[in-house]
Parts: C-alpha cells; sequence; structure tokens
C-alpha cells in the first residue's frame, strides 16, 4: 500500500490578502455608487430618487464586476505570464465542472439582482396609464389631428370625472418640430367658465408637488417626452393616446427635449418646463386666459424660412409643421437648470 500525502493546510496569508483585497473592492464600489448621483441633473420629481437609485446600484454593481476581472487580468500578467522566448502552447484545461458552475452562476445571479431592482423600480413609479387609439381627421401629412377623435377635445367629460380631483389634466401635443401644451380649465381652475375653456401654450407650467396626468399625441411621427430632470421619458406614438403621469418636487425652470430621432431639426424640438408653486401656476392660468392666440415658439420653423430666403436653401428637407396658435408663446431664452 503507498501511503498518501497529508492535505496541505489552507494558506490563511493568501485568504486573508483575497479577502482583504475584496473588502477595498466593495468599498470603492460603494464609493462609485454615491459619486454617480453627482453626475445626473437636480432631481425635480418624485420618480428621480427611484431612478438615482438604479442607477447607482447598477454603477456601484459595475465597478465591483469591472475591478474584480481587472484584479484576476493583472495577477495572470504579473505571476503567470509566459517566459520570455517560450512559444509553446499552454496546458490543455478541460472539464472543470466546478469552474463553470461558477462562472454561470455569478452572472445569473447579478442579473436577477439587477431585474428585480428595476421591476421594483418600475411598480413603485407606475407612470404609464392606459393607452386609446386615436381617430379622427387626418392633417395634411396624413397624421391624426388631435382634438378630433371621438373622445372629444383634450378631455371628455367622464375622463374627467374618472381622474383624481387633486391630478393636474394636461394634453402634449409633440409636432415636427414644436411642442404644445393645452390645459382644460374650469371647475375651480382660473376663471370659472359655463363651458371649459382650454389654454394653450409652448411653454409647459407645472405646480409643484401636484400630480399631473399627460395625455401625449402625436400629429406626425414618432417623438419622445423626456424632461432629464424629471428622470422619465416617454414615446409619443402616432395614433396613440398616450396617459403618462408624474409628480414635480421642485420648483425651477427646466427642459423638455424630443428623445426620438424625429427628422432634421429634431435636436431643436425642446421647449421649457417651469415648475412653480401652486398660487403661481393658477395667477399664470388666469393671465394665460385672458390672451388671445398667436404663434408658439417654433425654432424649426423660423430657420426653415430664413432658409427659404437665401439663394441656395441648402439641403431638401421636411416642411416643419407651421407654429401652433397659442395663448402663451413663453420664452426660450431663459436659463434652466437641466
Amino acid at each position: 500500500m503507498t501511503a498518501t500525502s497529508p492535505a496541505k493546510p489552507p494558506n490563511r496569508l493568501a485568504i486573508a490578502a483575497v479577502s482583504l483585497w475584496t473588502g477595498l473592492i466593495v468599498l470603492v464600489s460603494h464609493w462609485m455608487a454615491q459619486q454617480s448621483q453627482r453626475w445626473l441633473p437636480v432631481q425635480a420629481s418624485s420618480a428621480a430618487p427611484l431612478v438615482d437609485g438604479l442607477f447607482g446600484f447598477e454603477t456601484g454593481l459595475g465597478t465591483f464586476i469591472f475591478l474584480g476581472v481587472m484584479t484576476v487580468l493583472a495577477w495572470s500578467l504579473l505571476f503567470h505570464r509566459a517566459r520570455k522566448y517560450d512559444e509553446s502552447d499552454a496546458e490543455p484545461i478541460e472539464g472543470n465542472t466546478r469552474l463553470e458552475i461558477v462562472w454561470t452562476v455569478i452572472p445569473l445571479v447579478l442579473v436577477l439582482l439587477i431585474a428585480a431592482n428595476a421591476i421594483r423600480v418600475n411598480r413603485v413609479l407606475g407612470v404609464l396609464g392606459p393607452m386609446e387609439h386615436v381617430h379622427g381627421t387626418a392633417t395634411s401629412t396624413g397624421a391624426v389631428a388631435p382634438g378630433a377623435e371621438a373622445s372629444g377635445p383634450v378631455m371628455s367629460a367622464s375622463a374627467s370625472s374618472g381622474a383624481a380631483a387633486s391630478e393636474l389634466q394636461v394634453e402634449v401635443i409633440a409636432r415636427q418640430w414644436s411642442w404644445e401644451f393645452r390645459y382644460p380649465l374650469g371647475d375651480g381652475d382660473a376663471q370659472p367658465h359655463a363651458v371649459p375653456a382650454i389654454v394653450s401654450s409652448t411653454e409647459l407650467h407645472l405646480p409643484v408637488n401636484r400630480p399631473v396626468s399627460f395625455r401625449l399625441l402625436s400629429e406626425d411621427v414618432l417623438h419622445g417626452f423626456y424632461v432629464p430632470a424629471f428622470r422619465l421619458k416617454q414615446d409619443v406614438v402616432p395614433g396613440q393616446a398616450i396617459r403618462f403621469r408624474l409628480t414635480p418636487t421642485r420648483s425651477g425652470r427646466y427642459r423638455l427635449r424630443d428623445s426620438q430621432f424625429s427628422g432634421t431639426w429634431f435636436a431643436a424640438n425642446q421647449a421649457d418646463v417651469v415648475v412653480e408653486s401652486p398660487a403661481a401656476f393658477a395667477h399664470w392660468l388666469e393671465v394665460a386666459v385672458q390672451q388671445p392666440l398667436q404663434p408658439g415658439l417654433s425654432p424649426a420653423a423660423d430657420d426653415y424660412t430664413r432658409r427659404q430666403q437665401r439663394p441656395a436653401n441648402g439641403w431638401a428637407t421636411v416642411v416643419p409643421a407651421p407654429p401652433p396658435l397659442v395663448n402663451v408663446p413663453g420664452s426660450a431664452a431663459l436659463p434652466h437648470d437641466a
């Protein structure tokens, strides 16, 4: 009988070194997760802390994975590199079931953690409401004209009665390349009217800490309703009326951007978002409802008109929609936070 060699005791120094280095990576990853909050715009909605928390979690997890992989790579380069002039093949390693299980289970667990956290955040947010098909008179571009669908202009009486009493209703109309915002008035908003009136603007005004329900419509192509300070983004799909909810939580002036490529001037398809106190918002409505309709802001239409006046007016493009007629055009020259 051959005597078996005794098992080697575990290298406690190596275990301590690996544990210490892993702990250091965990601390650096946690620090990076906290620092990631500084890379983002200000938080201006109730959704922003949740989205930022998810972003920080994924940043910290990604940092841990990156540093772990780089540690193994650096160790291999420093202590297991081939000798000079060694051109022989490496030793073939096959059938290491334990290693295959490890590198399969670890990524699976990480992906499940990210998915579970993302699902939790989406459930808490609950920003999307029901979608309805839009039917009505077609415009010159072949799209459906807002306000012509069977449910009536802006918001029907049944929709109004079903909405929460404190929830502000705003209709958002996207075009190539301008935004229009419509506010149905009556029952305590601004001045009382026998028939609900509509205030329209090319600058979005919202009261702070009041839930808002948007009804998103597109007159032509796919657009994207995106306010970075709110951390929320929603596609505006032609032929669909999409309900979208959020609650602004910080007063200030922010920027709405078209997040989808919608043609030549899509980068200029922006609008200011003014979040103000309820009293200031009510005063704005009172003043706005008395203003006559006038052309709203449309940098794309203005630039297109200037180009047509030149001898060589540039490349062929889709003609921008005329500036919408609104009560309050707003201003694109004021500074904004994000």
